[in-house]
């Protein structure tokens, strides 16, 4: 081990590191407040000044950090945030944490990983390690990264270190926060590797180094694929057990009793959120360069995508054998958000629905106790008050998003009839209530 790692690491141990992290969304602002919380100094980086105006009001925009958490870390003074990219050349670790979206259909955009890296590569100082957690195909830290980072004359090993670290952050998830999800390291170089270890041991209870970037690029897209291909099975044997007048949710339960070799999935509207729906197109494209198809992302996702659409089908079909038409009654659909408990709207298949109806000139609302208003696309409109009369306007009222707090039982009372996408009535037995 050279002079240069020994003494790094000794300033880890002692919390001299002075830490950055590019990008203060749902994965940065969280993993920026854990290394605040343990003593390091840290400042956070976003283009986006709104996330800046709220850190600077000590206002929380995450819902995996408590205002009070975040008040806490900028008072001792450990924790700050700016949009300028000189504050760089102070900084001994770099995380980058910016949104990894799609082009276009089946496309990868790292644009934002790009300029990202751009600005690092014109302000870091020499003896940097930078960290990149962005989901992205494999190849991108050793391949794209590392050139433009070594672009202004620096070289990698020599004068900074470069490693992939994938987030897994699952916003909302009390039962594990940062710390208890164990971190995935590879670095370029073996030295990378020790120092990001040497990093987040400080504030993950469990780090797995792997051999390289490209291996732990290639386990986030796993997990996320992993996820998408039962989810897409489930989907479709709901749809399957449905035709056969067969309760999916009943045959969950009694599978899930098997102690080995089975993991339940739930269907639903869709997916929605950041990883599942994109992340395993990352590795899909990247795939077709070595002339592979995977056939599994490309129909799990086909599925998927489906889904928004056949809540709408089903729907009309249920209030046909009702003998009403889609067209001419009043839809309640409870839960805007793409995950329960969580205020964020990216890519929900409830607004995918809403959309759907509003296009078939059906009169829809919504109610979602996190989101007041909608203002996005082609939609407009604004939470109902859930009362006894607000509900009784409606013919079909229907749960996309299961919020824990949503008072089920008085919707089951006053409503007439319940399209219920998210099992949340199972054991209830009545006729007005219609699952997925």
């Amino acid at each position: 081990m050279n002079n240069f790692i020994r003494e790094f690491k000794k300033r880890i141990n002692k919390k001299e590191t002075k830490i950055t992290v590019v990008g203060l969304g749902y994965v940065g602002l969280p993993l920026a407040v854990e290394f605040a919380k343990k003593g390091f100094r840290v400042l956070g980086i976003d283009i986006d000044k709104d996330r800046i105006s709220h850190i600077k009001r000590k206002e929380s925009y995450i819902s995996d950090v408590t205002t009070k958490e975040l008040k806490q870390v900028i008072a001792s003074g450990r924790f700050s945030a700016s949009s300028n990219f000189k504050t760089l050349r102070e900084s001994d670790a770099i995380i980058i944490c910016v949104p990894t979206p799609l082009k276009r259909k089946y496309h990868p955009d790292i644009s934002y990983i790009k300029q990202a890296v751009n600005s690092i590569a014109k302000n870091m100082k020499k003896g940097s390690l930078i960290i990149l957690e962005s989901t992205t195909y494999p190849g991108t830290t050793k391949d794209v990264i590392l050139p433009l980072l070594e672009s202004k004359g620096l070289k990698c090993g020599k004068d900074f270190y470069l490693a992939f670290s994938p987030e897994r952050i699952d916003p909302g998830n009390t039962k594990y926060p940062v710390r208890k999800i164990p971190k995935v390291i590879g670095g370029v170089t073996q030295e990378a590797t020790e120092l990001t270890t040497a990093l987040y041991i400080n504030i993950i209870d469990k780090v797995v180094p792997v051999s390289s970037a490209r291996v732990a690029e290639v386990v986030k897209l796993l997990e996320n694929t992993f996820r998408l291909i039962n989810i897409g099975l489930i989907d479709e044997l709901a749809m399957m057990t449905h035709k056969m007048n067969i309760d999916i949710w009943e045959v969950i339960e009694a599978a899930k009793t098997k102690p080995f070799g089975f993991m339940p999935f739930y269907p639903g509207p869709g997916v929605g959120g950041h990883c599942i729906g994109k992340d395993p197109l990352y590795l899909y494209w990247k795939a077709k360069h070595f002339g592979f198809q995977s056939r599994f992302i490309k129909l799990a996702l086909d599925i998927i995508n489906y889904m928004p659409e056949y809540v709408v089908e089903r729907l009309e079909n249920i209030l046909k054998e009702k003998n009403t038409e889609l067209k001419k009654v009043k839809i309640l659909i409870v839960g805007v958000t793409y995950k329960k408990d969580i205020k964020d709207l990216r890519k929900s298949p409830s607004l995918d629905i809403i959309d759907t109806l509003q296009k078939r000139n059906v009169k829809v609302s919504y109610f979602d106790p996190l989101i007041p208003y909608l203002k996005l696309n082609h939609i407009n409109l604004r939470s109902i008050k859930l009362k006894k009369n607000s509900l009784e306007k409606f013919d079909c009222t229907v749960i996309a998003t299961d919020h824990s707090n949503i008072n089920y039982d008085f919707i089951l009372k006053n409503s007439k009839l319940i399209f219920d996408t998210r099992n949340v009535y199972r054991g209830f037995k009545n006729s007005k209530v219609i699952k997925l």
